[in-house]
């Protein structure tokens, strides 16, 4: 181990998480068009140094010195008595610097001109911010419904990448306030790797165009096989038809959203029951409710399986309330009684503060038995 490894491990400091792909080699190719100055840079100064070692018995730190002062026209002088032919030398030596750097500054000002290598950095610098995100959703394809969603999942404290391959992205993405984002195609692989998907919790994809979501959720499901990857990513699409949302669940979506069903049930629930409609968005959708809603998966390891519900006696310990259980086959079952068995890989749908939601977590990843149940 180096000074520099024992140095960060004394002080706790975490090397900063790198991107899986890296933009460099892109940095280089633009850079090649540098390489004429600089080969015909470093032959002037060997041959400048040669000339004043031959010519005027120069020693060899004495020519350096006078070939990097003549070189780069700074004016300082001669160092040493130059003879007539060292001053025709130096004129020569003048002259093909000023056309070596004059060439220099054109080759920069053209790349710069181009925008490619400023492009690159940005987006490298981008790719390390993304790399920093865990458990984040990819979302793609900017649209009305995609603006909505991050303002949400902002809301929420929940990370994302805006993916989209228009070059306007760049202004909606500051017109918007779009932290992490990317202009790429969605479903190509480089991308996914840009967007650090290994680490992503999910995939949105709200596109108008049917075969742009169909094939983004297939190029993710083929990553997910290819990459070897511990858990299915969970897929949100859109679609306008029952026929495009049975065919975007075949391929692997996990939900489908149709805009036009949930207006059409919005409005209906609102005219049925106007007051109910109220209160459930603001139980849902305001961030300052403090009460939550989410369902938590029971592992197959956990103490609680196979145990009834007044066993776990959740509702005393962590002050939460299950109101709904989702079996392995899919099947639900609203308001369970306590004598209700509560099985391997079933969903519990919880009730109660986001703190102790997160308690009852917990509680159920354990596979001993909780001290908290010996004083209830």
């Amino acid at each position: 181990m180096n000074l520099l490894m024992r140095v960060r491990k004394f002080l706790h400091w975490e090397a900063s998480p790198k991107p899986d792909v890296n933009l460099l080699p892109e940095i280089y190719s633009h850079l090649k068009a540098f390489r004429l100055p600089l080969i015909l840079t470093v032959m002037t100064m060997m041959v400048g140094t040669m000339g004043y070692v031959i010519i005027d018995d120069f020693a060899l730190m004495d020519a350096i010195y006078q070939t990097g002062v003549t070189f780069t026209t700074v004016g300082f002088g001669e160092i040493a008595p130059i003879s007539d032919a060292g001053r025709i030398f130096t004129i020569t030596l003048i002259i093909s610097g000023f056309a070596v750097f004059s060439s220099a500054v054109g080759i920069l000002i053209a790349e710069l001109n181009r925008g490619h290598i400023v492009a690159i950095l940005k987006e490298r610098r981008m790719l390390y911010n993304i790399a920093r995100l865990k458990k984040h959703f990819v979302v793609c394809y900017h649209n009305e419904y995609t603006l909505e969603v991050t303002k949400q999942l902002r809301k929420n404290h929940i990370p994302f990448v805006v993916i989209d391959p228009r070059e306007e992205i760049h202004a909606w993405a500051e017109e918007h306030k779009y932290p992490t984002y990317l202009k790429a195609e969605p479903h190509a692989e480089l991308t996914m790797l840009k967007a650090h998907l290994a680490s992503a919790k999910g995939l949105i994809t709200l596109s108008d165009s049917m075969s742009d979501n169909i094939a983004l959720i297939a190029s993710v499901r083929l990553f997910e096989k290819e990459h070897f990857l511990p858990r299915p990513y969970y897929i949100i699409s859109s679609a306008e038809t029952v026929t495009d949302i049975e065919k975007l669940k075949k391929l692997g979506a996990d939900t489908v959203v149709s805009p036009t069903k949930l207006t059409a049930q919005r409005v209906s629930a609102m005219a049925a029951r106007p007051d109910m409609e109220n209160l459930l968005e603001e139980f849902l959708y305001k961030s300052d409710n403090p009460l939550d809603m989410e369902e938590v998966e029971v592992p197959k390891y956990s103490w609680a399986v196979l145990k009834k519900l007044r066993e776990t006696h959740m509702r005393a310990i962590t002050n939460t309330s299950i109101i709904g259980i989702t079996k392995k086959d899919g099947k639900f079952l609203a308001m369970p009684k306590g004598d209700v068995l509560i099985t391997s890989e079933c969903k519990l749908l919880l009730i109660g503060t986001q703190k102790d939601i997160n308690t009852t977590k917990g509680l159920l990843r354990k596979r001993d038995k909780p001290k908290e149940l010996k004083f209830v």
